[in-house]
């Protein structure tokens, strides 16, 4: 049953803690490097697309410094795609030929990676892909690159969907066995309905069943197409902002958004509509202030790196995490009764019992928190810990902040009860 947001239990707290996760897309889809479904744009053929496999060589891959960069954004777990939709395994799968020890790079890239993570202390999560556009028992369907294809449609009669179904539960069985504890499964994504795929093409309430005997208290999202049967803990809206709490037959559930820096989850070397840092602060202040998590994704270059573009936001957001965390970590939304004027954002923490004030538009000195008189025993800013004078008018306490905005992207005000 999806997790009751006021009643997480203790084998999940971890989650709703960390509040910040990294998402890695990191594929065959890197040397393309316009988009993680270019094969799917592109309606590329398995025989075309296979120069990528010959080529695929990330020599200068070293998952400590992936790990360490995520650390030091303040992410507490991470997100790996172990096989995406374009059917190539980032691991040493025993059912595949179609794996990196296979390319040119010759060795698994997952084990080291989750070693890297373990050691800088963060939680290990595992995508993976339901779909798979290069099985030969996957069948064409209205999402596949050859949908348009009036021969490959017809050679779905040949195709034994059974047997791909056994190759993805064989798989995620390979996943959840041989690499130690893997505390968050992320499967994508179900399509069901007229020429698409759904719970019962892929078996999920047994792959379910299954994930949850091979790996007790493992977190899975909620992409199974399992909905109704509560099959879930965690619901992932995708590259959207939620404009209130989520909630499941009317009680708050514990969610989580994953979103890009651009608009690409795969490395894409033209893509230009990257969000600056203040948008990426904005975005996990508003998710938190709302329950949420934010899985942010970096999609590695080919030859196994951060590019710049991502390693500056990952280091920005890192230095105001720093000093801002505590209006982060363990935080959700502001109890009843207190409501953030405009142009901000509250979370709160409530084993600490304070309120955190994130000033998105910075005002002329006072700042009006209608409601709040009696119920602040002291205000500071929260990077440096300096006081901010306060005075009540009726109902309404006023802060007096300074004239000059600090030096911060997104100044926040830690108000003691």
């Amino acid at each position: 049953m999806p997790i009751d947001a006021n009643n997480v239990p203790e084998s999940f707290r971890w989650f709703v803690e960390s509040r910040l996760g990294l998402f890695i897309h990191w594929g065959l889809y890197a040397l393309p490097a316009r988009h993680e479904w270019v094969k799917n744009f592109e309606r590329i053929r398995n025989e075309d697309y296979q120069k990528y496999f010959d080529r695929f060589d990330p020599d200068l891959y070293d998952p400590k410094a992936w790990a360490k960069a995520a650390k030091a954004a303040g992410m507490r777990y991470f997100v790996i795609t172990t096989k995406h939709h374009e059917g190539f395994c980032l691991f040493d799968s025993q059912l595949t030929d179609y794996k990196a020890p296979n390319t040119p790079c010759g060795r698994d890239l997952l084990r080291p990676m989750v070693e890297a993570f373990r050691e800088e202390g963060l939680k290990v999560g595992f995508y993976h892909s339901l779909i798979d556009w290069h099985h030969p028992d996957y069948t064409v369907d209205r999402m596949h690159p050859l949908r348009d294809d009036a021969e490959a449609r017809a050679a779905n009669a040949q195709r034994d969907f059974k047997r791909y179904r056994e190759y993805l539960h064989g798989q995620v069985r390979e996943l959840l066995t041989n690499y130690g504890r893997v505390d968050y499964i992320w499967f994508d994504f179900s399509y069901p309905g007229p020429d698409g795929k759904g719970r019962d093409d892929w078996g999920s309430e047994e792959l379910l069943k299954m994930c949850r005997e091979l790996q007790p208290g493992i977190l899975v999202n909620d992409r199974l197409d399992l909905d109704e049967q509560g099959g879930w803990d965690v619901k992932t809206p995708e590259q959207v902002m939620v404009r209130e709490p989520l909630r499941h037959n009317g009680k708050p559930i514990v969610w989580e958004t994953c979103q890009t820096f651009s608009g690409s989850w795969g490395y894409h070397r033209d893509e230009a509509t990257w969000k600056t840092v203040d948008q990426l602060l904005y975005l996990l202040i508003d998710t938190v202030s709302k329950g949420g998590n934010l899985l942010l994704n970096v999609g590695p270059t080919a030859r196994g790196e951060f590019d710049d573009r991502a390693l500056s936001r990952l280091s920005a957001m890192g230095e105001w995490m720093r000093r801002h965390g505590r209006a982060i970590y363990g935080c959700g939304p502001a109890p009843a009764g207190f409501v953030a004027p405009d142009g901000c954002r509250l979370t709160y923490n409530p084993d600490l019992d304070r309120l955190y004030l994130h000033v998105l538009h910075w005002p002329i000195q006072d700042l009006h928190l209608d409601g709040f008189a009696g119920k602040v025993a002291y205000a500071q800013l929260l990077h440096d810990a300096s006081e901010v004078a306060m005075a009540t008018h009726g109902d309404t306490l006023t802060l007096r902040l300074p004239v000059i905005k600090p030096t911060v992207p997104i100044p926040v005000v830690e108000l003691y009860r």
